[in-house]
């Protein structure tokens, strides 16, 4: 009589740890109370040398015992608990490999870091994710030049007054200057008297406005800091997204296209 173990019985002990050969031998001894490998090879249908070499296998790991019966190699499944056994040990060995990982990550991190030609890309959700891209554009040291595409409305729709406010305060005290491409429209035409009225006057953004309507902006696409670009949308449905790309080439590429983009619009 053949006696074949459950599906669910060699799925259980997968997920235990076991292979699917080492499930299916397994179950199967277990099965069948003990067994000699012709008898194995038989039940599982594999062929007999690889039966040898699961049996090895799961004798190492504890799991089954051989006898010798009539000079010949006979298998029992071992106690319940050594499945057991095994399991917690995989934990262990699984625990002590993440304990050893999180040793190297800031060596690891370092090297990645100074990785060439390899962009940096960060992402952002929410209100919250859009103000800590706009912190990133403040996180200097040194003035610079910053660049960009956007849409005014959006930003004072999306982001608080005192968190704009402080934002222009940290770019006027750190001497960031600023030139943009803004959708045409009033509140984009009155941008920079309503929201840099107290700031030093070489601070004060340099505007070039586009039709609206021939090219819309639902969002904002920022070069800043040398290296860094920012892009985020004002998508209320679609959720709001933002990126932050880290690259010296894409950057000044990016730039580039600005300046043509600049040439191109009307003067403020």
């Amino acid at each position: 009589m053949t006696h074949t173990p459950t599906n669910s019985m060699v799925r259980d002990l997968q997920r235990s740890g076991l292979s699917e050969k080492a499930a299916l031998v397994y179950a199967t001894i277990l099965e069948m109370g003990g067994a000699y490998p012709s008898r194995i090879s038989e039940a599982t249908h594999l062929n007999r040398s690889t039966v040898y070499k699961v049996l090895i296998d799961l004798s190492v790991k504890g799991l089954v015992t051989e006898i010798e019966k009539g000079k010949k190699l006979f298998y029992q499944v071992e106690r319940p608990q050594q499945l057991l056994r095994f399991a917690k040990m995989r934990r262990d060995t699984a625990d002590e490999e993440y304990e050893r990982v999180k040793t190297i990550i800031p060596e690891i991190e370092g090297m990645y870091s100074m990785s060439p030609n390899k962009p940096r890309i960060r992402f952002f959700e929410n209100r919250e994710g859009i103000m800590s891209i706009l912190e990133d554009h403040i996180n200097v040291k040194t003035p610079y030049e910053m660049v960009g595409f956007a849409n005014t409305d959006g930003l004072e729709k999306f982001i608080p007054p005192t968190f704009f406010k402080n934002y222009i305060q940290r770019k006027n005290c750190i001497g960031i200057t600023t030139r943009g491409i803004l959708s045409d429209g009033m509140q984009a035409r009155t941008f920079n008297s309503r929201m840099y009225s107290v700031t030093k006057k070489s601070v004060i953004p340099n505007l070039r406005f586009i039709p609206a309507d021939q090219f819309p902006i639902n969002g904002e696409i920022i070069m800043y800091a040398g290296n860094k670009i920012s892009f985020f949308n004002f998508d209320e449905k679609g959720g709001l997204v933002g990126i932050i790309v880290e690259d010296k080439a894409i950057h000044d590429m990016m730039v580039r296209i600005f300046e043509l983009a600049w040439k191109g619009a009307g003067a403020k």
